[in-house]
């Protein structure tokens, strides 16, 4: 189990974490029925970040951010020492905490994505652990949250009797969404990207050599072109400059300090 903190990134404050440690924190906070924030970063999440500073100030306040990317990973490595042998893979680390919320009976709450996705997402999970307690489902509205509609969302899911809370809305509505919603709630919130595309068997996976080449950005780029392209072929290149950067310490990479401020505005 590793579990040597957070590490700055490019002002992201990264955990230098694997998938028992990240696991274990999660399954415990919900035990514990103690809110807590997690999502799982890959480049795109990490460039978002730098290139908006209230975002990075949000991302800077989660519990817990775990290296989604083989290059956050070696950036872990490249500029900390971490020692990590793995990334901790969003769907990947999704699929072990539901297998311990199975084990355990705590019930989870699906929420985001669309109602078609969420039709095949359950029989999925349910088919892969059939001892999970599904408490409730809820697409996203594909809007700005409404006055008032915040507070009736996290009435939902805490009176759904849910101990785990998983979040599909896409960075980076979906980090937003968990930040806002933290305080509202007494569990803890997964922003898990793709991940429910995946189980649900609309995207595949790349071959393992891929992903361990950390070129699933050219595997998702060939299968969706048209809305990926500029998050790869501009991001990819600026996240490796400011890598270098910051690590012959020719840009400081200050992080901002962790956001305090709840926002009004959001998407749900």
């Amino acid at each position: 189990m590793i579990a040597k903190g957070k590490k700055n990134v490019l002002g992201v404050l990264v955990d230098a974490t694997d998938y028992e440690a990240a696991t274990e924190q999660v399954v415990a906070a919900a035990h514990e029925r103690r809110p807590l924030a997690l999502t799982a970063l890959a480049v795109h999440g990490v460039m978002t970040g730098v290139l908006d500073k209230a975002h990075n100030a949000r991302l800077n306040s989660f519990d817990l951010v775990t290296p989604d990317g083989q290059p956050v990973r070696w950036a872990l490595n490249l500029l900390h020492g971490a020692g990590l042998t793995d990334r901790v893979y969003g769907p990947q680390l999704t699929l072990r905490v539901l297998e311990r919320c199975a084990a355990d009976g705590l019930p989870v709450y699906l929420y985001g994505s669309t109602d078609e996705t969420l039709a095949r997402l359950v029989p999925a999970l349910e088919r892969m652990f059939p001892a999970l307690k599904l408490a409730g489902v809820e697409a996203s509205k594909f809007r700005a949250v409404e006055p008032g509609e915040d507070a009736q969302i996290a009435d939902r899911i805490r009176s759904s009797g849910a101990r785990l809370l998983l979040v599909g809305l896409g960075c980076p509505r979906q980090e937003v969404f968990a930040y806002a919603m933290r305080p509202l709630l007494d569990m803890p919130l997964m922003a898990v990207g793709a991940a429910f595309d995946y189980h649900a068997g609309l995207l595949r996976n790349p071959p393992p050599w891929m992903q361990r080449a950390g070129l699933e950005w050219l595997w998702r780029l060939g299968l969706e072109p048209k809305r990926l392209w500029r998050r790869y072929v501009i991001l990819n290149p600026a996240y490796l400059s400011r890598l270098a950067a910051q690590k012959t310490r020719i840009w400081k990479a200050t992080p901002p300090p962790p956001a305090t401020e709840r926002p009004t505005t959001f998407a749900v």
